[in-house]
C-alpha cells in the first residue's frame, strides 16, 4: 500500500499538533479551564472506480477506486471554561473536509450553558445536532466503535450544527432515567450540491427535539427533527428552462424553498461486558424532488481484551415522487433526471475490529460490502452510466483523544 505526499503531509501535521499540545503544562485539577482533542487519521479504498464513495453528503467527493484520506481524517480541539458552578461555555474547532475541497477550521460548537437546578439545563449559541442516537458525537472517531457512523443511517444527515438553543430536563423513572431536550435554531452550512454546485442553508430554521430512557447498560431513544430550507436549490437553469414554457407549478413541486423535510428516529444501545450492541431506524418526509426514505442500522460487537471484532448490517431505500403535470418529452426527461438523482436503494454488511492499544488510542480495520441498484445514485457522487450501485470498501484508522 502507497500513500500519498498529500496523506503524508496530513498526517506529520496532526501528530505536530498533539505532540505540542503534549508539551504544554497541564492545568491544574480546580482549574476553570479544560483543554481536549481528538483527530482522526484514515485512509479509505473503494473497490468501485464507477463512482465516488462518500462518509456522508457534505462531502464534495470520495474514494473512487484509490485510497483516500479525506473521508475520515480530521482534527479538532474544544475548551471548556466553567464561570461559575452552573454556567459554563464551550467553544470546539474541527478541520475536516468540507463542501469546497478544503480542510479550512470551522467553528463547530460554540455555546454558554446555564444549569439552574441539578435536573436542568440550558444551552444557547451553536450547537451539535444529535437528534438522532450517537449523532452529537459523529467527528469524534474514538468514540465509535467502528471506522465511522454507519453511511446508510447517517448518509442523509449533512448538518452538523445549528445556531439557536436547547433545553433539557432529567427526571428519574421506575429503575432508569428519563431525559428529553427540545432545540430550535437556524442552519448555517453550506453543502455540496452536483457537479461543482454548492447548496447554501443559511438561514434555515431547524426545530425538534428527543426523548431518552437510561437504564443500566440500555439507552433508548425517541427523536424528531423537522427543517424548513430558507434556500433553493441550484437549479436556476433548469427553473428557468420551466418557467419559460409555462411550467410554473413544475417548478414549485421541483423547488425546496419554503419546504419542510422531517425525520423519525428510534433508536437504542446495549453496552455491558464485553458486548456492544446497536439498533436504528429512521423515516425521513422531503419535499417533492427528495425521496422520502427509511433507513436502518444494526451493530454488534464483542470485547476480548484489547480487541473488539464487530460486525454490522445497514441499508437505506427511498421512494420516488411524481409531478402531476403533462410535460412534452425534453422536459419530462429533465424533470425525471432531476428526481432520479435523490434516490437511493442500498445495503450494507460491515466487518471489522478495533484495538485498543493504549487508555487514549485506538486502530480500526473495516471492510464494507455495499449492494444496490443501477439506480441508487444518490449515495454516491459523479456516478458512471455503468454504475451498478455494488462496492467493497476497505477503511483503516488510528482514533485518538488527549
Amino acid at each position: 500500500m502507497s500513500i500519498n505526499r498529500l496523506v503524508f503531509w496530513r498526517a506529520r501535521a496532526v501528530v505536530l499538533a498533539c505532540l505540542g499540545l503534549a508539551v504544554l503544562p497541564a492545568a491544574a485539577d480546580d482549574s476553570p479551564l479544560e483543554l481536549r482533542g481528538f483527530g482522526t487519521l484514515g485512509l479509505a479504498r473503494s473497490s468501485s472506480n464507477q463512482a465516488d464513495y462518500l462518509r456522508d453528503l457534505s462531502q464534495p467527493d470520495g474514494s473512487r477506486g484509490q485510497w483516500s484520506s479525506n473521508l475520515d481524517s480530521l482534527l479538532g480541539f474544544q475548551a471548556n471554561y466553567r464561570l461559575s458552578r452552573r454556567v459554563e461555555t464551550v467553544v470546539q474547532i474541527d478541520s475536516r473536509y468540507r463542501y469546497d475541497g478544503s480542510y479550512r477550521p470551522e467553528l463547530s460548537w460554540a455555546y454558554a450553558k446555564f444549569d439552574p437546578t441539578p435536573d436542568l439545563s440550558v444551552r444557547v449559541g451553536r450547537l451539535g445536532t444529535e437528534f438522532y442516537l450517537l449523532a452529537d458525537s459523529r467527528l469524534v472517531g474514538y468514540s465509535y466503535l467502528t471506522v465511522r457512523p454507519s453511511v446508510d443511517y447517517f448518509d442523509d444527515l449533512p448538518f452538523y450544527n445549528i445556531d439557536g438553543f436547547d433545553v433539557q430536563a432529567t427526571h428519574p423513572l421506575g429503575d432508569g432515567l428519563v431525559k428529553g431536550k427540545l432545540f430550535a435554531g437556524r442552519s448555517h452550512e453550506t453543502v455540496p450540491f452536483e457537479a461543482g454546485l454548492d447548496w447554501n442553508l443559511r438561514g434555515s430554521p431547524m426545530s425538534g427535539g428527543y426523548l431518552d430512557y437510561l437504564n443500566g447498560p440500555w439507552q433508548w431513544r425517541l427523536g424528531y427533527a423537522q427543517i424548513r430550507f430558507n434556500q433553493e436549490l441550484p437549479l436556476n437553469a433548469a427553473f428557468d428552462t420551466l418557467n419559460y414554457y409555462g411550467f410554473q407549478n413544475v417548478v414549485h413541486s421541483l423547488g425546496v424553498y419554503g419546504k419542510t423535510a422531517r425525520y423519525l428516529s428510534v433508536g437504542a444501545t446495549y453496552d455491558s461486558g464485553p458486548w456492544q450492541l446497536q439498533l436504528m431506524l429512521s423515516r425521513t418526509r422531503q419535499s417533492d424532488i427528495y425521496e422520502n426514505g427509511h433507513a436502518g442500522h444494526f451493530l454488534a460487537g464483542y470485547r476480548t481484551g484489547a480487541f473488539t471484532p464487530y460486525l454490522g448490517y445497514s441499508w437505506w431505500k427511498t421512494t420516488a415522487n411524481t409531478v402531476d403535470a403533462a410535460l412534452p418529452p425534453p422536459l419530462s426527461q429533465q424533470v425525471a433526471m432531476a428526481m432520479a438523482g435523490t434516490h437511493s436503494d442500498q445495503r450494507t454488511d460491515t466487518l471489522g475490529v478495533r484495538w485498543d492499544f493504549r487508555e487514549d488510542m485506538a486502530l480500526k480495520a473495516q471492510w464494507d460490502r455495499v449492494r444496490g441498484t443501477p439506480s441508487s445514485i444518490f449515495p454516491v457522487r459523479a456516478e458512471k452510466l455503468d454504475w451498478d450501485g455494488n462496492t467493497n470498501v476497505l477503511s483503516l484508522t488510528l482514533d485518538f483523544v488527549f
